[in-house]
């Protein structure tokens, strides 16, 4: 089995990829050029930089099909997340929201800070075949550098006015990060229903590093038709297909 400690370093530098304010390493990956679709696109990925290999040759990486999970209790989750400006950033790849220090959660245990949250259309994980509108995806990073993600699918319904407070912002052009006047608790983002999948993956985007600790929650929020359309037309597609399972555990809460 391979050396988990390793797999978190490199994922720890593939999070300053994703995330400018926690930028420690990965520049060079950063500056590869990829898409979702084409020629550089998600079956290329691991050909573009040899720190994509993963992308190719991992055997743990996200997003999966949430299914057949083992029915366990892995522990209860906790945040403690605060009210803080949106700080968008369009990356080209997403909607990205950079988040000042200070907002933690508790995960299996341990106590991860928020660095940042982002969005996908349509979902990249799928639910027993089942693939929502979108998904969110909140990035946390602890002490040690192992990184924890929160994923939370949406699906068409009510709209919602934390999402809508951040599509009035979000920046429909890549650029640098746009600081504004809005506010949001991104605890308003996640959903009733505390049942969860718990399984260790990859970030979904180059260099596609594995040891991530990947959380997500069963039942979806709701956006309205309209939200999903704004998001839509800026990203038609920014999912990675689904990756195949091999020989992890999934775990899923009674």
């Amino acid at each position: 089995m391979h050396d988990r400690r390793s797999t978190l370093r490199l994922a720890l530098g593939a999070a300053a990829a994703l995330c400018p304010l926690c930028r420690v390493g990965g520049a060079e990956a950063a500056e590869v050029h990829w898409t979702y679709e084409g020629e550089r696109g998600p079956p290329a990925w691991g050909k573009l930089s040899p720190e994509f290999q993963a992308c190719s040759n991992g055997r743990e990486q996200t997003p999966i099909d949430l299914k057949d999970a083992i029915r366990a209790e892995p522990g209860l989750l906790s945040y403690a997340y605060k009210r803080m400006p949106v700080r968008a950033l369009n990356n080209g790849h997403t909607i990205q929201i950079n988040c000042p220090a200070g907002s933690q959660a508790q995960i299996a245990g341990q106590t991860f800070e928020l660095l940042q949250y982002h969005f996908h259309h349509p979902s990249e994980h799928v639910l027993a075949g089942q693939r929502f509108q979108l998904e969110l995806h909140l990035v946390h990073r602890n002490k040690a550098g192992e990184l924890a993600v929160i994923g939370v699918f949406i699906r068409a319904g009510q709209a919602n006015q934390t999402l809508q407070s951040i599509w009035s912002v979000m920046p429909t052009r890549p650029g640098p990060e746009k600081w504004t006047s809005v506010s949001v608790n991104p605890d308003r983002l996640l959903p009733a229903n505390s049942t969860y999948f718990r399984y260790y993956g990859s970030l979904t985007t180059p260099p596609c590093s594995e040891g991530v600790l990947w959380t997500v929650y069963r039942e979806p929020i709701e956006a309205s038709e309209a939200q999903i359309r704004q998001f839509a037309q800026i990203f038609p597609n920014n999912a990675r297909p689904v990756q195949p399972l091999n020989r992890r555990f999934l775990l899923g809460t009674l």
